[in-house]
């Protein structure tokens, strides 16, 4: 399968199942196009017929190119069929019921009243309450138990807000950090936080501790108090940007990523992460919102032009700062065309509810954050371990090639069928499809590739 596109004055064919990205001129672009549709006499005449007022542009060197083309097929750089298939199903098999991450959620409560949170203000459409110690013990325990030989070992602090439980969260990481030696594993820590807590004893803990830090920030004042606000509705964005500011100044070179999101109010997204980049953060993520349809917040038909517009401009904006010596990360284009994930990962997506799980206040899992709540899809809890095996089979059996939506899908082996919850939560089956998500995910990918694509091109 072959995605021919153009971006910021770049021709971009791609290759889906090699992975091969070639960056070429109009005229080789329009023989790829053609190749597998016409003869060869007939791509010579279109093209010469096309480009009749280009001296360049000969019928020797059309013959030429057609040849270029025909070599890069046989060498799989174009045109390379889809094998995979048969591959699906045997990455989470051979990994058999190993875990590598857990997101605790160590507090379902939070200090902030957010108009679009999904996690109904922390309380996951249930009680409040934070978690204890021994169930944070218990959560690492149950992790090391369950991870095989794996050394390598995630650990989320989610919430709610995780800073409302801070004391406990510390006393988990130095349990971890006790007993990881022993066990042979080695803990990465990351903690995601509104900032209305953060303080000088934060800051320390967490530029030591804490492999990355997901600091929630939703760009322009305006827009962040437009929806993040406390419970007597005042916004939080001039309490917490100083503490986010001195936290990254502290942290130096540690990753850390400035996380917000956009919704119907501010599709020009990018307007709000120029705030971001003005106010010194150069980590940046902004994701569409997840809500009902009939949300107020809920992006909309009219957004989507708007919204992809938007990637388009950002791209182009990083590039044009990364010449000026101001480059910034932006999360959607993190992409790595000369390797990254293997193919195996690529097909069976991020691992939600096989190696992935999320732990509530009280020890039950879920097979992720955004699953919590729903109580058909608890696994089990982390004492008994997980006693629902029809769960994680459903979800050991979602993976791109489960969704015939994606069979003809350019992008299939980089969203690996994209979020399962999202799936769930727009169609009632983690095998459905969000439409709107996989128009927004395919324009961050041709984005990303241009990127990438450009500085290659450049060097």
């Amino acid at each position: 399968m072959v995605h021919q596109y153009k971006l910021n004055g770049y021709n971009i064919v791609l290759d889906t199942c090699s992975g091969s990205v070639h960056v070429v001129d109009d005229v080789a672009y329009d023989i790829i196009e053609m190749y597998k549709k016409s003869e060869e006499n007939e791509i010579t005449d279109f093209i010469l017929n096309k480009y009749k007022d280009r001296e360049d542009v000969t019928a020797q060197d059309v013959r030429d190119c057609i040849e270029d083309v025909k070599s890069l097929e046989k060498a799989g750089k174009l045109y390379t069929p889809d094998t995979f298939e048969p591959m699906a199903d045997k990455f989470k098999e051979k990994s058999g019921n190993v875990v590598k991450a857990l997101c605790l959620h160590v507090a379902h409560t939070c200090n902030l009243n957010c108009a679009y949170c999904f996690a109904s203000q922390g309380k996951y459409h249930g009680e409040r309450g934070l978690m204890s110690l021994d169930v944070g013990k218990r959560a690492i325990d149950f992790l090391i138990e369950n991870s095989g030989s794996r050394t390598n070992l995630e650990v989320d602090f989610f919430g709610g807000e995780p800073l409302m439980n801070w004391e406990v969260v510390k006393d988990i990481v130095r349990y971890a950090r006790s007993v990881e030696k022993a066990a042979n594993k080695n803990f990465r820590f990351t903690l995601t936080t509104n900032g209305m807590l953060i303080d000088d004893d934060v800051i320390d803990f967490t530029n030591r501790e804490m492999h990355n830090v997901v600091l929630s920030l939703d760009g322009r004042k305006e827009i962040h108090d437009r929806v993040r606000v406390d419970y007597n509705g005042c916004g939080s964005f001039d309490r917490i940007v100083p503490k986010f500011r001195k936290l990254v100044k502290a942290r130096g070179d540690r990753e850390y990523y400035m996380r917000g999101t956009f919704t119907h109010a501010n599709p020009d997204f990018t307007e709000d992460l120029k705030v971001m980049l003005d106010l010194g953060f150069n980590r940046l993520s902004m994701e569409p919102v997840v809500c009902a349809p009939d949300d107020e917040a809920a992006l909309t038909k009219e957004d989507l032009p708007v919204v992809l517009k938007q990637y388009e401009l950002l791209a182009e904006d990083m590039l044009e700062k990364e010449k000026q010596g101001k480059g910034y990360i932006f999360y959607h284009y993190m992409i790595e065309l000369k390797g990254g994930p293997c193919i195996y990962k690529r097909i069976s997506g991020c691992g939600s509810g096989t190696e992935y799980m999320a732990v509530t206040p009280w020890g039950d899992l879920y097979p992720c954050h955004q699953f919590v709540g729903e109580e058909k899809y608890k696994l089990g809890n982390i004492w008994d371990g997980v006693t629902n095996e029809s769960v994680r089979n459903e979800f050991r059996s979602c993976n791109v090639y489960a969704r015939p939506e994606c069979k003809d899908c350019w992008a299939k082996l980089y969203c690996s069928g994209g979020c399962a919850a999202n799936a769930y939560h727009a169609t009632g089956s983690i095998k459905g499809i969000y439409e709107y998500g996989c128009e927004l995910f395919r324009k961050r990918m041709e984005c990303a590739i241009m990127l990438q694509a450009a500085k290659e091109t450049e060097k």
